[in-house]
């Protein structure tokens, strides 16, 4: 395992500085972001695949630094009922895996999307309950006419340029969002799709991480650093379905934490093992989103935490059995 970084955090920082500073604190790879809603302050695709000046200096900014690149991350939802921003969505997946073929990468990272309720919506419509059944009907229309139709496509598109490994972040809000629904779009689609497991959703939601990367295996792609911390006396009064402002601290159900702030050492331990168990072996990507902490101290106090649990070698031949 390598400990890696959401380099979005320093998206006000120039690419080269970013690279340096990451490097310092003990970062050995870095997940860029290329479009969508992380933005592209670090890596341009319509650029670097037209500009190879561009493109070879960005390479070799990443290679002095001796850094790797985990992923290319795209987030954004390009099955959105508004064609336009459907169509702009999809082009920076579609930009984004002719980046990472130049590159030499086989995955990226994104979100599942979420489209409307019919062919006129406006906005997404993410269902959360099957009752009254006017929520199935939408489930079916929005998966079987739209989510997998689009994925099947997409993923033709993506290994047809080397990547194979698309990863989704479990993401309320998009129709792949927990455990049922990532297993329910690769039977549709194919082993092609996978996840981006970011522990801090599935706390969100009251789902047990380690028990989900025991459900899922391979099918972990990348893996997000991110802690959250559910407020039990706030969501002992309003639940976790939480639609108030992040800056609100006080009164939200559940908070993004840095990592240890959420859950303690032996939490993240456990998922740790539990990743490296089923054969997970790449980065573990800080991605910090803590509202309580400024962009370098919530960045460092994470890297410190991870550096000393990560697990960095094979174990080798069991020498005591």
């Amino acid at each position: 395992m390598k400990l890696g970084v959401f380099t979005t955090l320093m998206s006000d920082m120039p690419f080269a500085e970013a690279c340096k500073y990451f490097k310092s604190i003990g970062c050995d790879m870095i997940e860029i972001g290329c479009g969508g809603y992380p933005g592209n302050a670090h890596a341009d695709p319509e650029k670097l695949l037209n500009d190879e000046k561009a493109f070879r200096e960005f390479m070799a900014t990443i290679k002095d630094n001796g850094l790797e690149v985990s992923a290319l991350s795209c987030h954004g939802n390009p099955v959105h009922p508004q064609k336009e921003l459907a169509e702009m969505y999809d082009k920076t997946i579609r930009n984004t895996i002719l980046l990472a073929e130049k590159m030499g990468l086989h995955q990226i990272n994104t979100f599942s999307g979420c489209p409307g309720d019919c062919p006129d919506s406006k906005y997404p419509n993410w269902v959360t309950c099957p009752w009254p059944e006017d929520f199935l009907a939408i489930l079916d229309w929005q998966w079987n006419e739209v989510l997998i139709p689009y994925w099947k496509k997409t993923v033709e598109f993506a290994k047809a340029h080397g990547v194979n490994k698309i990863a989704f972040e479990l993401h309320p809000g998009f129709c792949v969002y927990n455990t049922d629904s990532l297993k329910k779009i690769r039977e549709a689609v194919g082993p092609e799709l996978g996840a981006n497991f970011d522990p801090s959703h599935l706390v969100w939601q009251g789902m047990d991480p380690v028990k989900v990367i025991n459900e899922i295996g391979d099918a972990i792609f990348h893996v997000h650093a991110k802690d959250a911390r559910i407020d039990k006396y706030n969501t002992a009064t309003t639940g976790v379905l939480d639609t108030k402002s992040y800056g609100d601290i006080k009164n939200r159900s559940w908070l993004f934490r840095t990592v240890g702030y959420g859950n303690d050492e032996a939490y993240w331990r456990d998922i740790i093992s539990a990743l490296k168990t089923n054969g997970y072996d790449y980065a573990i990507s800080i991605e910090h989103e803590d509202a309580l902490m400024s962009k370098t101290e919530g960045l460092e106090k994470a890297a410190d935490f991870l550096k000393p649990l990560l697990i960095a070698e094979t174990a080798g031949e069991m020498w005591w059995a």
